[in-house]
């Protein structure tokens, strides 16, 4: 149901109904004659994709008997937007929430978490995932000692997959049918869908979505960052295999039981450079400001686009190649790769002709700002 025009009873209410939006700029740039369209996820209520599955565990778990309004703590470990989406419904519900979050995780999700009234417990972010000293070990240590305490786990949690088989493909779907009748040329369906892989509910349940009611010959792409070993083949993760990566929000040194890799037809290895340039292009060209994971999304479409499996496709007017952006940049803002960015970028030539107008000290106070390094507990957040 559309959301203007009417007045929510709560912020819940605002998750989803995100726009699919044309990225035409890129697509003209990169020479493909498909329709390259973005699923603009940072317009949840929240911020993020994660919104979708921490609303509907939420609520599952209530149906199911689970949560007692003021007595119940959610317990949550996570890279930030799933416990951000968590820590909205609960601030709205009445739960209390603690969230275990990696040491490299940003400092903004840290803030926004607090904000909306959740504890935050930091983690190594080189433990593996079945040390006691994870981000998942400390959870479920906490879980073990505190009354009351329930950990939702979007890792094994049916309702991660769930929400994304009944909100966010049908609304791609809906997006993509709808739009057949306009002046631009399409193929009435969704032919390609790209996302990156998390814990996995995202991709498994979109692609679920799509091939059951909607398009079974469609060719649905996950994108997993070097270092990470979600890939397969198994060769795919051997670059890199188990170092770290900057991007936040996507890879894993285990293999999320919400991941069904049989729902995937091919899969995409990117790095954090690539992701970053790719987030930029969004940003400068598109006027979309995304994170880093919805940058390895795009650099794992064009990457697939310009394959000899998707070569095809690139250059077939009227198809429809979906990528999903997960997140804004808000959660990255004081991240060196950001900051880079934007205040170490090369002049333009509009700047050089501002500081041949105003001088040099106009434009010093902006170099100055790019010196502080955000740093939390000693760990530099890189």
């Amino acid at each position: 149901m559309p959301l203007t025009g009417r007045i929510l009873d709560n912020a819940l209410d605002a998750v989803g109904n995100t726009p699919l939006i044309r990225l035409d700029k890129i697509a003209e740039r990169e020479g493909l004659k498909c329709n390259l369209l973005g699923k603009v996820e940072y317009m949840s209520a929240g911020g993020s994709v994660k919104d979708r599955i921490a609303k509907r565990m939420v609520e599952a778990a209530e149906k199911e008997g689970k949560l007692i309004p003021g007595k119940s703590v959610v317990i949550e470990p996570t890279s930030g937007n799933t416990g951000i989406g968590l820590a909205m419904a609960c601030a709205i519900k009445g739960y209390s929430v603690i969230i275990t979050l990696p040491d490299k995780m940003s400092l903004e999700k840290e803030a926004s978490l607090r904000a909306l009234g959740a504890e935050v417990v930091r983690t190594p972010t080189a433990a593996a995932w079945d040390s006691p000293e994870s981000h998942i070990g400390v959870a479920q240590r906490l879980r073990d000692s505190i009354p009351n305490a329930i950990i939702l786990d979007q890792y094994r949690n049916v309702n991660n997959p769930l929400a994304h088989e009944y909100t966010t493909g049908p609304e791609i779907i809906e997006a993509v049918t709808s739009s057949n009748g306009s002046p631009r040329p399409s193929s009435g369906k969704v032919d390609v869908f790209v996302g990156g892989a998390g814990t996995g509910g995202t991709v498994t349940g979109i692609s679920r979505a799509i091939k059951k009611t909607h398009n079974p010959a469609a060719t649905v792409v996950a994108v997993d960052p070097k270092g990470s070993i979600l890939a397969i083949p198994e060769s795919l993760n051997d670059e890199n295999r188990g170092g770290f990566y900057v991007v936040e929000g996507i890879g894993y040194d285990f293999i999320p039981d919400v991941l069904d890799r049989k729902d995937i037809d091919a899969w995409i290895k990117t790095g954090d450079e690539e992701a970053f340039v790719a987030a930029r292009s969004l940003m400068r060209e598109e006027g979309l400001l995304v994170g880093g994971s919805s940058g390895s999304a795009l650099a794992g479409a064009l990457k697939w686009l310009k394959s000899d499996e998707g070569k095809d496709i690139s250059c077939t007017v009227g198809a429809n190649v979906v990528v999903l952006l997960p997140d804004g940049i808000r959660n990255y803002m004081s991240k060196p790769w950001f900051l880079k960015m934007t205040m170490e970028a090369e002049q333009s030539t509009l700047a050089k002709q501002i500081k041949s107008i105003l001088g040099p000290s106009k434009s010093h106070l902006v170099e100055e700002s790019v010196t502080v390094v955000p740093t939390m507990n000693g760990h530099t957040l890189e």
